[in-house]
């Protein structure tokens, strides 16, 4: 009798395609429209039912012979603003764009899930719900799809990314804390401005906020315990106009990255607190503005044991890594998680033998292969999902 993973090595060409055709005309946050266009398509040829959602979003929901729960599987489209720099004869057309975070491999592994899972309509009892974000790198199109509804009835959801540090046909499962909550901000510090000869005139904006710099790293140092991972990066500093005036403006850019309500409320509020202080010490003003980021991700227990099963079950026991610690990287995925449970899990397409090319670099070329065990892998997880839930 053939396997989920046989049928997706049968498909393995058909879905390579639809990943190249997507990698070949890459689209930032939302503006997915031609992806969109591809994955509609695609699940309406196999009598999927489709909805557009928070603009370029689509939603198909593939109903079973027989009523029961909802299990919704997410895959992210969007790409990001690089110039591809592999030399693929199917790299990028779109001059300044490029999927190299490999959501053009998260859409064509959920189509391919859904192809393999619309041909066992008739044994499903519930249904499964496709959802095809936009904007994951931008501002968070996973809010934008639940706001729109696209989580009413669902009793489950997961979600998968590619990893590259992972060889080709591994996957790789992390119980509780996963990925970081995100804390964007943004700190003017204003003063006033006076010939470089007579600072005694001025306040010094760029003093003020190289001392802010310094101090903000005690916030993590002294103020989270060890064993709590936390980083607070500042990215960007501007001031000043020229050699000789002493600046009346700073500006800094910044992310907290943390895990849990508590350690992101205490961070954000004495960022708020330690930019003021320092800013009153040096006789300038401070105005801090904090964006309430990507909520984080932490995995339910009971569905990430049943995705560990399901993958072990599916590749052998071997495939499958427990992984021990967090990454303070962010992902929206957690807004879903928010709304029922779930887990968020890696595909492994390491190329053996190669050095791993990180994601978020022009030279990302994952290896293609991992496309049927992220399909079939899929599949898996919510046929075993829909079974479980239907029993509690």
């Amino acid at each position: 009798m053939p396997t989920l993973l046989s049928e997706a090595a049968a498909l393995e060409a058909e879905i390579i395609a639809l990943r190249r055709d997507i990698h070949r005309h890459p689209e930032l946050g939302r503006s997915e429209i031609a992806t969109s266009v591809l994955v509609e398509r695609t699940l309406n040829a196999l009598g999927i039912e489709t909805r557009r959602i928070a603009d370029t979003g689509i939603v198909g929901e593939l109903r079973g012979a027989e009523p029961g729960p909802i299990v919704a599987l997410r895959a992210d489209m969007d790409a990001l603003p690089i110039q591809e720099q592999t030399g693929l004869a199917f790299a990028s057309e779109t001059p300044g764009a490029m999927h190299a975070c490999g959501h053009d491999l998260h859409t064509a592994a959920l189509l391919g899930a859904a192809k393999l899972l619309a041909a066992r309509r008739d044994s499903i009892h519930g249904a499964v719900r496709f959802l095809f974000q936009p904007d994951e790198e931008g501002d968070g199109g996973a809010q934008r799809m639940i706001d729109a509804g696209c989580m009413e009835g669902v009793s489950a959801v997961f979600g998968a990314h590619v990893a590259p540090e992972l060889p080709v046909g591994t996957i790789g499962v992390r119980f509780g804390k996963a990925y970081a909550a995100s804390n964007p901000f943004d700190i003017a510090l204003r003063g006033r401005s006076a010939h470089g000869a007579e600072p005694h005139l001025g306040a010094d904006a760029i003093v003020a906020a190289s001392a802010l710099v310094g101090a903000i790293q005690t916030l993590v140092s002294r103020e989270i315990s060890p064993l709590d991972p936390a980083v607070i990066s500042i990215g960007s500093f501007h001031a000043g106009t020229a050699r000789n005036i002493i600046a009346d403006e700073a500006h800094l850019s910044g992310i907290i990255r943390c895990f849990g309500a508590e350690t992101r409320a205490h961070l954000t509020r004495r960022l708020t607190a330690l930019a003021e202080g320092v800013a009153a010490a040096h006789g300038v003003q401070a105005d801090v503005r904090i964006q309430w980021g990507y909520s984080g991700i932490i995995n339910d227990p009971t569905m990430t044991a049943l995705v560990r099963d399901s993958a072990a079950g599916l590749l052998g026991q071997g495939a499958v890594t427990v992984e021990q610690e967090p990454s303070l990287t962010t992902e929206d995925f957690g807004a879903f998680l928010e709304h029922a449970p779930g887990s968020f899990w890696h595909i492994g397409v390491g190329r053996p033998g190669s050095p791993c090319v990180p994601l978020h670099n022009p030279r990302f070329n994952p290896d293609e292969s991992a496309l049927r065990f992220a399909a079939a892998l899929h599949a898996q997880v919510a046929m075993d999902a829909l079974s479980h839930l239907s029993k509690s």
